[in-house]
């Protein structure tokens, strides 16, 4: 286990240049993932989602602030270090299928390469490997196991991707809209496999996706909004004195370094709240009302 956070960022700036322009996808990102914790990551498009993913993947650097995985700081890796990183502390699920898988190779060879790539013993093209085994039938894929990707449904090319992704058992599996191409069935398919990966392999893991139903299988969701993360929602279940189990959903906002908070969009829209707002601290809490020009009625909260 890690000491401290398994996933921390902290003010992470990402700029890029588009037609001599400047856009900042991330404007002082700060997050916090322990080990083990099974996430979601949700935004609008363009919120800094995507960019957050490959920059924790290895595959992209941030222009400032700090990323660090597993002890590692992602900022400071040689190419040769980031190859490690990314062989053996992180694995990858696209969005599209055709970027998880290699067409001519079956769904049990595909899972079988990266571990024939990383010269694991056993992992032979051929899939005579007692980790390829295992996966294939936490994943359920134990009936396409040897069919071309061509011949699998959407949502077995994704389970199959996922197994891939884990093929060299990485402490960190990450993937950007596994859902996204997905009819309503495939994609419950796909996540109660996210959560399969998550239990029973302690695999941390971390969903990026525009998929309302995502919620229902996380524990923990960050919404980020304009390069920040915004606020988090926390579930839960319960058990009270009589066995009976309830479902806890808590939200909260995020406050950054310097103390700066965003309000969700729905709570600034139904109180009209603009510009500046008006704080009373009391004894456990504060309290926001809406700022009202002088001599109009206050009180609006």
């Amino acid at each position: 286990m890690t000491a401290g956070p398994f996933v921390q960022c902290e003010d992470l700036v990402r700029i890029f240049s588009v037609d001599g322009l400047e856009v900042q996808a991330l404007q002082g990102l700060n997050l916090r993932i322990d080990e083990g914790e099974l996430v979601a990551i949700v935004g609008a498009s363009g919120s800094g989602k995507s960019t957050l993913l490959t920059i924790l993947s290895g595959l992209d650097r941030p222009t400032g602030g700090s990323a660090r995985v597993a002890g590692l700081d992602l900022t400071t890796l040689t190419s040769r270090q980031r190859v490690t990183f990314q062989r053996e502390i992180v694995g990858f699920v696209w969005q599209q299928a055709s970027r998880n898988l290699l067409p001519y190779l079956t769904a049990r060879e595909n899972v079988a390469l990266p571990r024939a790539l990383a010269g694991r013993r056993g992992g032979r093209s051929n899939g005579g490997d007692a980790r390829v085994s295992e996966l294939i039938e936490l994943l359920d894929l134990g009936d396409c196991a040897d069919r071309w990707p061509a011949q699998l449904s959407g949502g077995q090319q994704q389970r199959t991707a996922i197994a891939v992704a884990i093929a060299n058992a990485p402490r960190l599996l990450l993937a950007d809209e596994p859902t996204g191409e997905l009819d309503e069935a495939a994609s419950v398919d796909v996540l109660r496999a996210m959560e399969a990966v998550n239990a029973e392999l302690g695999v941390t893991v971390v969903i990026v996706t525009h998929d309302p139903e995502v919620s229902e299988h996380v524990d923990r969701t960050i919404q980020i909004r304009d390069g920040r993360t915004s606020r988090e929602v926390l579930r839960r279940t319960e058990t009270d004195e009589h066995g009976a189990q309830r479902r806890v959903i808590e939200e909260f906002a995020v406050l950054d370094r310097v103390g700066r908070m965003q309000l969700p969009e729905s709570y600034l829209e139904a109180l009209d709240l603009r510009d500046r707002v008006r704080l009373d601290l009391e004894t456990d809490h504060v309290e926001v009302f809406r700022d009202v020009p002088q001599g109009k009625q206050e009180g609006e909260r």
